[in-house]
């Protein structure tokens, strides 16, 4: 009898963070898979362990590429574990409201929705020379295999993911099946959301729908079409994007 296939996102247990995952297994439009071993996601590596180190380096992983911000890198950052780091950094634009909640111990669900899908559709169009050198590393083959965080790996890294994903031509339900395996994957740091009201760190322990989909009418408000972002803002051109599927997909 045929072994079950292994649940989709192909999930790696560390001890020191949470939310790691394979991007293999995700079907595309065209009948073809993403191949496994070759993008991972995941949440800040600041505190893992050297069990994860040697589960980490077990994937072959050649780059590690961190989205977090300058003060986030600054205040925790990633412990030494002897892959070819890379800052491609995108900037928390909610950081001084999320304080002053902080402090204040006010805010609302809808307001940080609201803010969210602000951030979201800045990650699509004002950051977007960052992902654009994401792309590039993935289709430089001496960086791949590759892993790309940010603190939570949920909201820039889930983006950066499901641009890749997309890009890829991934199948749209896959794609937002593994934007929300966050919820149920990410386990929150305490000093991420442990000062702010509850109905507003309620929003941000899980992903939403509707953020990702912010981030996408950003892209067709702007660009009319996905293939014309991909082509103008992020340079993938056909035959760029052919050779992004050729390298990770099988």
């Amino acid at each position: 009898m045929d072994d079950e296939p292994t649940p989709l996102p192909r999930v790696i247990p560390l001890e020191g963070t949470t939310n790691v995952r394979d991007l293999g297994g995700w079907p595309t439009r065209d009948g073809r898979q993403v191949k496994f071993g070759q993008v991972f996601r995941a949440a800040r590596l600041a505190r893992i362990t050297e069990t994860d180190t040697r589960a980490l380096k077990a994937l072959g992983l050649r780059t590690v590429v961190d989205l977090r911000g300058a003060d986030e890198r600054a205040k925790v950052p990633n412990v030494g574990h002897g892959f070819n780091e890379i800052s491609l950094a995108i900037e928390p634009s909610i950081g001084p409201r999320l304080r002053e909640m902080a402090d204040k111990g006010e805010g609302t669900a809808e307001e940080m929705r609201a803010m969210m899908a602000r951030a979201y559709a800045t990650y699509a169009i004002e950051w977007s020379a960052q992902y654009r050198a994401l792309f590039t590393l993935l289709l430089t083959e001496q960086r791949v295999p590759l892993l790309f965080h940010c603190t939570a790996g949920k909201d820039r890294t889930g983006f950066g993911a499901a641009l890749i994903l997309a890009a890829l031509g991934v199948r749209e339900d896959a794609i937002r099946e593994d934007y929300l395996a966050t919820t149920r994957l990410w386990v929150p740091d305490e000093d991420v959301t442990s000062t702010l009201p509850a109905e507003v760190a309620g929003v941000l322990h899980s992903v939403h729908t509707s953020l990702l989909g912010a981030a996408f009418d950003a892209i067709h408000q702007w660009h009319g079409t996905l293939e014309a972002y991909l082509r103008e803002r992020l340079g993938l051109d056909a035959g760029r994007i052919e050779t992004l599927r050729t390298r990770l997909l099988e």
